[in-house]
């Protein structure tokens, strides 16, 4: 269901190009709902559409030999799903799920190849995006390895709570361990734990952040660098002047 774009814009990614490389590509998009659940995109099939996530969020999940599927990443405003299209690479490499219900700008993989052939600055900025999405893989690798449920679901829960743009959201204990590949009595343990110290309220599926910081510290450190990673290759525009000297200059600061 199509319905009338809002300003201003609050897809991050977007958001970080000058106003006139923004308005381009904004001419090309609509703005839609999304709803949990929906599948995005299979591996493997060709995009029709892609997404610039403003308040929904998508996660990446790949499943092997009819397990469970296992979350690979997450997508919400500050990024896109389909961002390969920089590569001239119209072909999903996981499929996407809807997991938190919102908006989203649309466009066309038509309209997108158009967008990008207009605008170097847009195609360094997909780019910039992409590496920042594979640092986020290999970190997500790393922390299933390396690092115990507790921490791990901490940082799941602080990376959902930034894209859902909320306290409160719907998370069955079920769901959290097929996302982080583990066992549910290890998700309801870990989750019991954070809820103990004050962390997270609990109640049928509902989790509430409770203590923002808290949950940082109780994070383990992949989702600092993945914020860091973030803000070092996307910086948000911060005032008129800036984007008057990117323009001039023809380059984004950072991009």
């Amino acid at each position: 269901m199509s319905v009338a774009c809002p300003r201003p814009v609050t897809n991050q990614l977007l958001d970080c190009l000058p106003h006139n490389e923004q308005n381009r590509v904004l001419e090309q998009c609509e703005m839609v709902e999304l709803e949990f659940g929906s599948i995005l995109c299979e591996r493997d099939m060709l995009f029709r559409y892609l997404y610039f996530p403003t308040t929904c969020f998508v996660s990446l999940v790949t499943t092997l030999g009819g397990k469970h599927p296992l979350e690979l990443g997450l997508i919400g405003s500050e990024g896109m799903l389909g961002a390969t299209m920089a590569l001239g690479v119209n072909m999903a490499p996981s499929r996407a799920v809807v997991q938190g219900s919102g908006t989203a700008l649309r466009i066309s993989s038509d309209q997108l190849r158009r967008a990008l052939r207009d605008s170097p600055l847009f195609q360094r900025a997909l780019k910039h995006y992409l590496y920042v999405l594979l640092a986020q893989l290999t970190q997500n690798a790393a922390c299933v390895h390396f690092h115990e449920i507790e921490p791990r679901l901490a940082r799941w829960l602080l990376m959902t709570q930034d894209r859902a743009h909320k306290d409160t959201f719907h998370l069955t204990h079920q769901f959290l361990a097929d996302m982080l590949g583990v066992r549910r009595s290890g998700v309801t343990i870990a989750a019991g734990a954070l809820q103990l110290r004050g962390l997270i309220a609990y109640r049928r599926g509902d989790i509430t952040i409770l203590d923002r910081s808290g949950l940082e510290l109780a994070s383990c450190e992949c989702y600092r660098v993945m914020l860091n990673d973030h803000a070092r290759l996307l910086p948000m525009r911060t005032s008129s002047a800036t984007q008057n000297n990117a323009a001039h200059d023809g380059e984004i600061d950072g991009i």
